[in-house]
């Protein structure tokens, strides 16, 4: 175990790497091995573990009666999933689903929240990490809310795009979805999300290279 990324994780953040080895003993923690497209969780599964992802990514996404799915959430190295249901004991309303191999540390949330007989003090800073955690995810629904409350695909490519390109700083980013995963991230259709692409794309407003965009302004317009 590479206790030095795990301590540079959101959820063991203040947390020495000496520290979270002893932690881990006490903590039920369970490393495992996934393939890409691998099922973590299926809905409908209880569970009484959290998932941080070590290595590789996991979708949390929905599938409906008809085989649409939906993507809620991209799960990168250092975050973690499914801790809501761990905490609640409520059966999963969604999947998790690895978008590649993928190495997962699952820790048990009952001995998280029950602080260890040593009353460790890194103990206490680790559930304030997992609350701090929860609640940006929480932040990250509500934001994907707004992404995708526009009717129009543009309208709903266009506020996705223009916070990606805030948060980065820059009118050239990267994002984290390929275009199928994109288009279930927004509730689209994918052809229709790659149409309205390519239109936005001669409308002037963007380039765009895979996964790989540019925000153009009115002086790039002139300028071009």
């Amino acid at each position: 175990m590479n206790f030095k990324i795990l301590s540079e994780s959101a959820l063991f953040r203040g947390i020495q790497a000496d520290e979270t080895a002893e932690m881990l003993r006490c903590l039920g923690a369970d490393r495992r091995t996934f393939e890409k497209d691998a099922r973590i969780f299926r809905t409908g599964d209880t569970t009484a573990d959290l998932g941080l992802v070590i290595s590789g990514s996991v979708l949390i996404q929905n599938d409906d009666f008809w085989g649409n799915t939906t993507v809620l959430d991209h799960v990168v190295p250092g975050r973690i999933f499914a801790e809501t249901y761990a905490c609640t004991g409520e059966p999963l309303m969604v999947d998790a689903v690895t978008a590649e191999p993928a190495e997962i540390l699952f820790l048990n949330i009952g001995r998280i929240l029950q602080t260890c007989p040593q009353a460790c003090t890194h103990h206490s800073k680790l559930i304030r990490n997992l609350l701090f955690l929860s609640a940006r995810k929480n932040l990250n629904l509500s934001r994907k809310i707004f992404h995708t409350s526009s009717k129009s695909i543009r309208g709903r490519l266009l506020s996705y795009l223009s916070f990606q390109s805030t948060r980065c700083g820059s009118r050239s980013f990267t994002i984290p979805f390929n275009r199928q995963q994109l288009a279930d991230y927004l509730n689209v259709d994918r052809s229709a999300l790659s149409n309205e692409l390519s239109k936005m794309q001669k409308d002037g407003l963007l380039r765009v290279e895979r996964n790989r965009f540019e925000l153009l302004a009115m002086d790039d317009l002139l300028q071009g």
